[in-house]
């Protein structure tokens, strides 16, 4: 083994598990490090409690004379809980988040004594450089303006000794800079649609909110291991290795009993989690070795998404302590489930109900019915503006992979809706009769609650599956910002909200039908028109690519190809239509993530080019003299008949050969197209040439290094093997 691998491996093994106190109740600590509710009532004066409230309620302005009493009251807390510095925490288009630290101290000219400052001003807008950021040709490089401003919604926090303020990014003319403003356009647009459609079933509605449960898989893997990769560390992936003997194929992690240091690590994480609010409850093995989960309670979509992107940001820093890395790749390794972030979502109104969920009477059943059709008809209509939401190249590597679902986007509501849907369709045209009306009621829409009790099933191969009370979008990738797909999804569920409300207005003023029959009406022309969306069977099989391309879905299995979607005219009118961005923030977000893809696949062709040339080359060279040196050794002793007794290793000696030469010359290949890419002065273009020109030598040189891997002596081999990055705990 070389000393590399010797070296690391001896490291991880002799880890001591580190124990963490966990206190007995969670309850005792959640969200201490949160300026929440309880917290506010106790620093703020009754006028700046309201504001703040009366902002997140209803979206009322703050007056800046009380956003001074804010400030006053939330460094007093930070202050109390031992913080030094303050900063705008804000989500830019990298994917990641973003933080600049200013210190509460300040000193003056005049001599008198440094204090703690922090005022409205400083809380509600800052000044990032913006040009710094990705911003898809808003700002030109010489202009640096952006601002932050204070989202009340999303209440402050503390991590380590800084007061954390969530806030959106904007540039200098307006346009959204970050994930969070257009989220937050969405969800104002989908709140004034559902409340309209909900008064038709309640009029006391006031507001309906969007709630997310995202689910987080990541992988682990020690972190002297990590740093012997040069591909995990800068790729965050393995670009080579074969894969392990024993994998995934005995189904015995899934599931399975938590090894103590990992333990031991979601517990510490857990209790962050607790401190700051993050409602995390469920934790588990995940498929592959060494693979886990996480999930947390629901929450409204806004703050759950600003979690998941802490959380992220917490789980690399946890694993620190631990001498773990977090793998957050959709894809860090071949051969083995593949990590999703399935983002379960619902509308829940201001009265306490569900939207997604049948109720006890049937006409709470037909409120269900009715926000249940209207998603799936928004899928139907929207869906390569769906795919495109979670397309990223990393991503590309797990859908239709292990464990994910395919790029094609379908629904699935399991057989018994299929039926209740079926029945529905079947709705007479016009005004019901008072039999039909007692049928439906009773038979169709009634029977609802009791057929939700056995559709428990899930289809895993499914990328937008009803799951009894909720949808769980199970194609979002596990290293995305949950923003960008929330964003979408309720854009696209209310302008279907909105369509439908005026249909159903139009029924009933036209045709002087009661409200029910018309929703009866509109539902089944929707159930119509949405069957091609639905489908219940395996979404790996060919049968299912055949039978999507006859029903007219797309099958973008590319993120370039995927993300043409973003600009098409029905995207623009989408997007531009409801307010949540115009049509420059929509086609800087299209320009930004071509690039980030485009990087993304430069990158690894870099560091691939690399490996494949300064570890795997020479260690095969290596093996190879050691070979050529006992074939001479053979001759010596045997003679004439040497060949015949060395006939395995003169096989070896020619096969290291071709496999070298096979590395070589498609280095040499890939890197002539990449340069031929560079050269591209369109974006597009550049893209499609890294995707189909560059990318699929990946494989080539994978294939070659991969066989060297199993030829060449372990004691010689430099880079990690799956079975120790895997399997040690």
């Amino acid at each position: 083994m070389s000393t590399i691998r010797f070296r690391a491996l001896e490291k991880a093994n002799s880890r001591t598990p580190i124990h963490v106190e966990e206190l007995d109740k969670k309850s005792t600590i959640f969200g201490s490090n949160v300026f929440n509710d309880k917290t506010m009532r106790q620093f703020l004066t009754s006028e700046g409690y309201k504001a703040v409230k009366s902002a997140v309620q209803h979206g009322t302005k703050i007056d800046r004379k009380l956003a001074d009493y804010i400030a006053l009251g939330m460094k007093e807390w930070a202050l109390s809980k031992g913080v030094t510095h303050y900063t705008h925490w804000f989500q830019p288009l990298t994917g990641g988040t973003a933080e600049k630290h200013d210190a509460f101290f300040e000193t003056s000219f005049d001599g008198a004594d440094p204090v703690e400052k922090f005022g409205g001003d400083q809380l509600v807008q800052q000044e990032p450089d913006a040009s710094s950021f990705p911003n898809g040709g808003i700002r030109n490089t010489f202009e640096a303006r952006g601002y932050t401003a204070w989202d009340p919604t999303s209440p402050a926090f503390i991590f380590g000794t800084t007061l954390c303020i969530p806030t959106v990014f904007v540039s200098y003319t307006g346009e959204a800079l970050d994930n969070k403003a257009p989220l937050l356009r969405a969800l104002s647009a989908i709140d004034e649609a559902a409340t309209e459609v909900a008064k038709y079933f309640d009029k006391n509605v006031k507001k309906v909110t969007p709630t997310l449960g995202w689910e987080q898989e990541y992988f682990l893997v020690d972190k002297a291991l990590a740093n012997s990769r040069p591909d995990i560390m800068a790729t965050g992936r393995t670009l080579l290795g074969h894969t392990a003997a024993k994998g995934q194929q005995l189904d015995d992690h899934y599931f399975g009993s938590i090894p103590t240091r990992v333990l031991n690590y979601m517990r510490d994480l857990e209790n962050e989690c607790m401190l700051l609010g993050i409602p995390v409850k469920t934790r588990h093995n995940e498929v592959a070795p060494s693979q886990f989960e996480l999930a947390p309670i629901f929450e409204e979509t806004n703050l759950a998404v600003d979690h998941n992107s802490l959380l992220m940001d917490v789980m690399q820093k946890v694993a620190e302590r631990h001498e773990y890395k977090v793998l957050f790749h959709e894809k860090p390794y071949k051969g083995v489930n593949g990590s999703g972030k399935h983002n379960n979502w619902s509308l829940a109104t201001d009265t306490g109900i569900n939207l997604l969920a049948p109720g006890k009477t049937p006409m709470s059943n037909l409120q269900f019915l009715t926000f249940f059709v209207n998603t799936i008809k928004a899928v139907h209509d929207y869906e390569e503006l769906l795919r495109a939401a979670i397309a990223s190249a990393s991503n590309d590597h797990r859908l239709g992979a292990n464990e994910a679902p395919p790029a094609i986007i379908s629904v699935f509501i399991g057989a018994q809706l299929t039926r209740v849907l079926a029945e529905l369709e079947g709705v007479t045209n016009g005004k019901l009769s008072p039999e039909e009306k007692t049928d439906l009621k009773l038979n169709v829409v009634g029977k609802i609650p009791d057929v939700l009790l056995d559709n428990t099933d899930r289809n895993r191969t499914s990328p937008f599956a009803f799951t009894g009370n909720k949808f769980e979008f199970r194609a979002v990738g596990s290293t995305a910002n949950c923003a960008t797909s929330m964003t979408t999804l309720n854009t696209m569920v209310a302008k279907q909200l909105r369509d439908f409300k005026k249909e159903v207005d139009a029924l009933i003023k036209k045709k002087d039908l009661k409200k029910d029959e018309a929703i009866f009406n509109v539902l089944r022309e929707y159930i119509k028109q949405t069957k091609n969306i639905l489908f219940e069977g395996d979404g790996y099989s060919e049968a299912w690519e055949k039978e999507a391309k006859k029903r007219g879905l797309s099958n973008h299995k590319t993120t370039p190809s995927a993300l043409k979607a973003k600009v098409s005219k029905k995207a623009m009118d989408l997007f531009e239509g409801l307010g949540v961005m115009n049509h420059v923030e929509v086609e800087a977000r299209y320009e930004i993530e071509l690039e980030e893809y485009t990087k993304k696949i430069q990158i690894e062709g870099r560091v691939l080019g690399d490996i494949a040339r300064n570890h795997v080359i020479p260690t095969a060279i290596k093996y190879q003299n050691t070979l050529i040196e006992n074939v001479r050794g053979l001759k010596e002793i045997f003679g004439k008949d040497f060949e015949k007794i060395a006939k395995e290793q003169l096989a070896m000696i020619k096969e290291i050969s071709g496999h070298i030469e096979g590395i070589n010359s498609n280095v040499d290949k890939m890197t002539e197209e990449r340069k031929k890419a560079n050269n591209l002065t369109d974006i597009e273009k550049m893209a499609a040439a890294y995707c189909d020109k560059v990318k699929p030598y990946f494989d080539i040189i994978r294939e070659h290094a991969d066989k060297l891997e199993l030829m060449i002596d372990d004691e010689i081999w430099t880079l990690t093997k799956y079975r120790e990055l895997l399997f040690a705990k």
